[in-house]
């Protein structure tokens, strides 16, 4: 037997990834590129969590710190004898994915791991490239 609506076996429909992304985005507060340059330049840490091919062929984005997204949470969760230095539950994390949509999730697990100031930014690169948005007066720009 095939399951094809799990409703019919546990009696309840599971979420889709639209209902957890937008659980994620209901409980963070997204940023413009704008927004995220200003919180940038008071302290906040960018991180692009894009894959090496992605940066390669999209452009890199100057002064964020690359952190790919499956160890993201190992490196900033206080707690985990893999963190990096600056991991603190009250560091203003913004993170960065192509688009806005996987950096929505990752920024609501960082949130869920007592970070309680992860946020991500609305279109992500693209956004932010398309805006000119310099962050630290770098331009972010495609290859």
């Amino acid at each position: 037997m095939t399951v094809t609506d799990l409703s019919d076996v546990t009696g309840t429909r599971p979420r889709t990834i639209d209902d957890v992304l937008q659980s994620a985005r209901n409980r963070i507060p997204r940023l413009t590129p704008a927004e995220a340059d200003a919180a940038w330049r008071a302290g906040a840490v960018v991180v692009d969590i894009r894959p090496a091919a992605q940066r390669m062929s999209e452009g890199a984005m100057p002064n964020a710190l690359v952190i790919e997204r499956n160890v993201l949470e190992w490196r900033f969760d206080p707690a985990n004898d893999a963190r990096l230095a600056i991991a603190a539950y009250d560091l203003h994390v913004i993170v960065v994915c192509q688009e806005g949509y996987t950096s929505s999730l990752a920024a609501a697990s960082l949130q869920d791991l007592g970070i309680h100031r992860a946020t991500d930014v609305i279109g992500g690169y693209a956004a932010w490239r398309q805006t000119h948005v310099k962050l630290g007066g770098c331009v972010s720009q495609g290859v």
